[in-house]
């Protein structure tokens, strides 16, 4: 038999069944609580035998409706122990026995008897012609107003994992299976993604989730990870690098083998850390454990000492049990057995609807000694859209509009993130932009576009590493602010418009010849593959944001003929080295930017 995973585990259910359980069970008490009050406090409401009324009205009250207590405080007895809900329990039971009692052989059952409230029953028993008093009304309130506080309760835990149910949520419901028949045909089946396997194969199309954790094998895009770093910039990813089930594909197709399904993916088990979070308890609340373990006992001596007391100083039976049910009643809803555990889990709730996944209760109580928040996150504290901050041409005669357009113009046929910020500035500043006749996409590099139009021109838009390939070198001054900017966690991207024959060789393109997509992607890629000597991946240790993916970045491309990308989310960085260095050279330059660097795997281009 097949078993199937789900990835996004539920959180909060049992919360969820125990609280709409509590609901069912208030909303049944509480009219008949009302009904047992009022005739019971109000004499021209009773009628002849209301008593009895009242009596099988209480009945589903203090037997159904209170279960729940009666059910905890049973089980704490079993194991020779008290808690709150043994106070509600014997409360409950007191007041009803007494008042069952006294209306079968206490005299309270006579037609026509009448009841008033009185504040202090021995002063005032005389009243009720010497009958036992009933305290139906006072059994059912206390099962409405503790059933309304334990309802609030079980909705608190509830809502408190809201975020992360949103959290969970994420993960992709269905998934794109691809297998392969014996002819190498491919073929592709939507199946649910609690279904995927180990070493499954599944595509990951534009926009979609990436249905579990895995390894690209085929494709380059770039991963929206913000839903586990933080990070508002999608990190790109190719062949070989590991991608996070729940994280979102924003431009390119992948196809991913599948490590890790069901409970072992990083979505389930930040489930079972902020469950297992939620499950602590902080010292206060130890702290309030150990007093009401104590309390209750306590309380249950009290009542018994003021029903003997009562006794001893003459008071009739009636009134002495009276006050030693008060005692109880009134210890039953005990804020240091409630709030506690409640402001709590109040507490971690509001943190994580504000994004903040706290590890235990302990540290929740800790953070009221915080004076200072230290975030080291330079790049990453933002409000999440990409945007662009500042357009510096590089020629005199250029303004920052036409470089602008030119630059929109190109990215307008690419999903990459960063492609569409530029683009919507440029619509939104109501730029005009040239025409394109051609586009091709270098993944992991940039963009490239034909002017066409009998223009020879061809434009490029990506990193500046990735045009000097081309042999296309900013100009000193933009170097150095870019190198500025990038220090300050921004992303730069460079625009340049250069005549197509600078990528052509040996005449392979007659002038005037315009440039088709497929021709312009290749007459680009071609002059990058023939120069690369080896791929290199490394594992990256010690990062913790977007500022230091720029520190290893560039310490990396400072080598000449290097260049690298390196993904915070994997912890790997891919380089592409165009001379010829060793492990340890580059494990050194890691080193040397303060993080740790292990080479995984090389792969040599130049005897491919």
């Amino acid at each position: 038999m097949e078993t199937l995973y789900d990835s996004t585990p539920r959180v909060g259910e049992d919360a969820s069944a125990r609280a709409q359980a509590l609901r069912t069970r208030f909303f049944v008490a509480l009219p008949l609580g009302i009904v047992i009050m009022v005739v019971s406090m109000v004499q021209p409401l009773q009628f002849p035998g209301w008593q009895w009324v009242i009596a099988a009205l209480t009945l589903p009250v203090v037997t159904w409706c209170a279960w729940p207590f009666h059910k905890a405080a049973f089980m704490a007895l079993r194991h020779g122990s008290t808690t709150m809900d043994t106070l509600v329990s014997l409360g409950i039971i007191a007041s009803a026995g007494w008042s069952y009692w006294a209306l079968l052989f206490g005299g309270a059952g006579e037609i026509g008897m009448k009841m008033s409230m009185t504040l202090i029953p021995r002063l005032d028993h005389s009243a009720h012609s010497g009958h036992a008093e009933l305290y139906f009304e006072a059994a059912a309130m206390i099962v409405v107003f503790l059933l309304a506080g334990r309802w609030a309760e079980a909705r608190t835990r509830y809502r408190a994992g809201d975020a992360l149910r949103k959290l969970l949520d994420l993960g992709a419901k269905e998934a794109t299976l691809v297998t392969w028949t014996a002819a190498g045909q491919r073929l592709e089946t939507t199946v649910p993604a609690r279904s995927l396997k180990v070493d499954d194969y599944f595509l990951v199309r534009p926009g979609e989730k990436v249905a579990t954790d895995g390894i690209v094998t085929e494709g380059a895009s770039a991963i929206d990870t913000s839903l586990l770093t933080g990070e508002s910039l999608p990190q790109d990813v190719a062949i070989h690098d590991d991608v996070t089930g729940g994280t979102i594909n924003t431009w390119g197709a992948l196809v991913v083998k599948a490590t890790r399904v069901g409970e072992e993916t990083t979505l389930a088990q930040i489930g079972r850390m902020v469950s297992d979070a939620q499950a602590t308890k902080a010292p206060v609340q130890r702290l309030a454990d150990r007093v009401s373990a104590v309390f209750v006992p306590i309380i249950i001596a009290i009542s018994l000492l003021t029903l003997i007391v009562w006794i001893a100083l003459g008071n009739p039976l009636q009134a002495a049990f009276t006050a030693a049910v008060s005692v109880l009643v009134v210890a039953c809803p005990c804020a240091l057995g409630l709030a506690t555990p409640t402001a709590l889990l109040v507490g971690s709730g509001r943190a994580s609807q504000l994004g903040i996944l706290i590890r235990n209760a302990e540290v929740l109580e800790q953070t009221r000694t915080i004076t200072t928040a230290v975030l080291d996150k330079t790049g990453t504290v933002t409000s999440g859209v990409l945007s662009i901050d500042k357009v510096l041409p590089a020629a005199p005669d250029q303004d920052e509009e036409s470089l602008l357009a030119l630059g929109a113009a190109v990215e307008a046929g690419s999903e990459h993130p960063l492609a569409k910020a530029i683009y919507r500035t440029a619509a939104e500043r109501g730029l005009q932009m040239p025409s394109i006749s051609a586009f091709a996409n270098h993944a992991g590099k940039g963009v490239s576009a034909s002017l066409g139009s009998g223009n020879d021109a061809v434009v490029l838009v990506g990193g500046s590493r990735w045009l000097a390939k081309h042999g296309i070198a900013l100009p000193v001054g933009l170097a150095d602010q870019q190198a500025s900017f990038e220090d300050s966690g921004a992303t730069v991207v460079a625009v340049v418009s250069a005549p197509a024959s600078n990528f052509v060789a040996n005449g392979d393109r007659q002038s005037g010849e315009e440039l088709s997509t497929d021709s312009l992607e290749g007459l680009l890629d071609q002059t990058l593959e023939a120069s690369h000597l080896a791929q290199v991946t490394m594992g990256v240790t010690g990062m913790t944001c977007a500022s230091c993916v720029g520190r290893v970045e560039r310490k990396l491309k400072k080598l000449p003929g290097v260049s690298a990308q390196v993904n915070l989310a994997t912890e790997t960085a891919m380089i592409t080295l165009d001379q010829d260095y060793s492990d340890k050279e580059l494990e050194d330059v890691v080193a040397a930017a303060g993080y740790g660097g292990t080479v995984q795997r090389r792969e040599n281009l130049e005897a491919a």
